[in-house]
């Protein structure tokens, strides 16, 4: 079954490793056999490929698009998943279920996983920017509170 795209003047895809960009306002693309395709909004370039998670996204993004290179890429894909999974072991679902597609060869599936993985990580990096406050807090009113006690005049 065919895929129709509408994409609107400026919005660029991928398609088997090639970049594509609307040049008109409204173009539409039907693509009729297999292909590795992604939209903009999931495309990560290797500049923003900086955390862990996304270093992991990358190197599948790059596995997917790049079909002849897969396996380079998906070495590359086991060792930042192994990075996370010490630094987070909570990721071990999310991790599973990436392995889990890529073991039955579906890139774009575990690619989808993948994206939970970075949002795993936003809030893992939320949660330990709050306890930072909270201990800076805790810190300022030990500070504070050693200082404004009277000196022993012994």
């Amino acid at each position: 079954m065919p895929l129709k795209l509408e994409l609107k003047q400026g919005d660029r895809i991928i398609i088997n490793g090639a970049v594509l960009e609307a040049a008109s306002p409204h173009t539409k693309i039907i693509v009729h056999n297999q292909a590795a395709i992604l939209r903009a909004k999931e495309i990560l370039s290797e500049d923003q490929a900086v955390t862990p998670a996304t270093r992991v996204y990358y190197a599948l993004q790059s596995a997917y698009l790049f079909p002849d290179h897969a396996d380079k890429y998906l070495v590359q894909f086991s060792e930042y998943v192994q990075q996370y999974l010490i630094a987070c072991p909570s990721a071990v679902d999310i991790v599973e279920n990436i392995k889990d597609e890529i073991s039955q060869s579906k890139l774009y599936q575990a690619l989808k996983h993948a994206r939970e993985l970075v949002i795993h990580q936003q809030g893992v990096l939320h949660e330990f920017e709050q306890q930072l406050a909270e201990l800076a807090d805790e810190d300022e009113i030990d500070w504070e509170e050693n200082t404004n006690q009277p000196s022993d005049p012994n």
